[in-house]
């Protein structure tokens, strides 16, 4: 779909305006004047953006009109079925994978996304409660559904196996696979400056990356080469289908002001409270890491539903590296001994994800070199 913004007219402008209205994020139009983009417009779509976990931008692009038209639909408002060709996304998807949560089957993460682990919960909550089992969430379903009480509460089941997997993961980094995922690449550069571009630095720097990864027995895959450009939801169908255990994205940033500089680090949640507390934590450990090797301006760890977060079965982080519209930030990220100490700080934030406390060292004090020790001594 093309992309509207303010100063827009016509149906696909009059459809966006019915639905913000239908979420409550702008007042009944006039039916007879023309559906327009208004200045009204851009803040009820920068409102649902920031709800949501998006760019908060303005603009309704793929991204913000897919989360829009999920946003209409509410649990029984029509079946729901995997589709493997084109799966089924929705809020009542959402809010079904939720209750299967709540009542003990496993759906996997509350994404809004039918794939096949939801299907396969469904079909198990079928059977166990005398419904037809086809895996399709009809009227007979959602009214067992509703009528059944929780069996688990405080706290979300889905998250607590998260956690639970990575301590069954062992402290060791050896055998561990890695996906990377260096931004943009092919004919999309990304974020360019003076020359410097934005899918260069994230290419080499996923590969110091891996190489270091490689050296601590782990296995690391990227996502792309130089020469290719897979969008976000194939990225993630990578990291499926190769059975990572973590995904790490490598971008930098730029901004209309010179003065906007840091690192930012990014994790699924959405929202609605819904939230990866193994990625967040994640998410964490690089921001303080990275901060603390480099001196660079903390800018935080954020909750978003961008595809890669939302699509991937593994935990994921995405990790914006400096802005590249920012003189100091471009001139150090354009060195590669810099490139070596943000892959060195995002290696030791991955160590102490499984460490979980044991053995560990304060923050920016862990060498790559302690932990070529760390995996010989535990080999």
């Amino acid at each position: 779909m093309q992309l509207l913004r303010r100063g827009d007219v016509g149906t696909d402008v009059a459809e966006i305006r019915s639905t913000l209205t239908r979420l409550g994020l702008l007042p009944p139009a006039d039916p007879q004047a023309p559906p327009v983009f208004d200045q009204q417009v851009e803040h009820a779509v920068r409102a649902f953006q920031q709800q949501r976990g998006l760019i908060i931008d303005g603009i309704v692009g793929p991204a913000t009109y897919r989360a829009l038209r999920d946003a209409t639909f509410s649990l029984g408002d029509r079946p729901l079925a995997y589709l493997m060709s084109q799966p089924t996304t929705g809020d009542d998807v959402l809010m079904l994978q939720e209750r299967l949560l709540e009542l003990g089957y496993d759906a996997g993460r509350a994404n809004g996304v039918f794939g096949q682990q939801t299907e396969q919960a469904l079909r198990n909550f079928q059977r166990d409660y005398g419904l037809i089992v086809d895996g399709m969430c009809g009227p007979d379903t959602v009214r067992a559904l509703r009528q059944l009480q929780p069996k688990v509460r405080g706290g979300r089941p889905v998250l607590l196996r998260e956690q639970e997997r990575v301590r069954n993961a062992g402290s060791r980094l050896s055998g561990k696979r890695i996906v990377i995922d260096p931004g943009h690449g092919g004919q999309d550069r990304g974020v360019v400056v003076d020359n410097v571009s934005e899918a260069d630095l994230m290419l080499d720097l996923a590969r110091r990356l891996e190489g270091k990864m490689a050296a601590t027995g782990m296995e690391a895959l990227l996502t792309r080469g130089p020469n290719n450009c897979p969008d976000e939801a194939e990225r993630a169908r990578f990291a499926n289908e190769a059975g990572a255990d973590l995904i790490l994205s490598l971008h930098s940033d730029g901004n209309s002001s010179p003065n906007a500089q840091g690192v930012a680090t990014f994790h699924y949640g959405t929202g609605n409270g819904t939230s990866s507390t193994v990625g967040e934590a994640l998410a964490g450990f690089i921001q303080r890491e990275v901060t603390a090797r480099t001196s660079m301006r903390n800018c935080g760890s954020h909750p978003k539903s961008w595809d890669l977060l939302r699509l991937t079965r593994c935990t994921a982080v995405r990790v914006e590296v400096g802005y590249l519209t920012n003189t100091e930030d471009r001139a150090r990220l354009a060195t590669p001994g810099f490139r070596d100490i943000v892959a060195e700080g995002i290696l030791v934030a991955v160590k102490r994800l499984y460490l979980l406390g044991k053995d560990d060292q304060p923050t920016g004090t862990f060498t790559f070199n302690d932990l070529l020790r760390y995996e010989m001594s535990k080999s």
